[in-house]
């Protein structure tokens, strides 16, 4: 199982960027996805997270500026970032809980990180 991501770079403090992770390979099934970030020096944290059936939680950070939904048809997730502060610079992680044809137990896998930079 490979997670793509994509859509991060450079904006303004005020601006908006919309994230997308993909999921190819061998996917028998998806439960929950989800968005991590990484600042320099920091621990990875949860930013947001989607169950299979669309209930969305999020950190206290984002409430109200950030907005996390999927594509279960595409198995895709995206996260809708708008109004964005220099505190949200990070590399931004992808994450899903998947069963495969070959392993019918639930596996986490993550996508290889997408850079948001946040000027002031």
């Amino acid at each position: 199982v490979q997670l793509q991501a994509s859509g991060g770079g450079l904006v303004q403090a005020g601006g908006s960027l919309r994230l997308s992770c993909a999921a190819s390979g061998s996917i028998f099934m998806i439960n929950d996805m989800a968005w991590y970030r990484q600042a320099p020096g920091t621990q990875r944290e949860l930013v947001a997270s989607i169950t299979s059936g669309g209930s969305a939680d999020y950190a206290d950070s984002v409430k109200g500026r950030f907005t996390i939904s999927r594509d279960n048809a595409k198995n895709t997730v995206y996260l809708q970032m708008s109004s964005l502060k220099p505190e949200d610079t990070a590399v931004y992680y992808c994450n899903a809980v998947v069963k495969t044809y070959i392993n019918r137990w639930w596996t986490h896998y993550w996508g290889q990180g997408t850079q948001v930079t946040v000027s002031s």
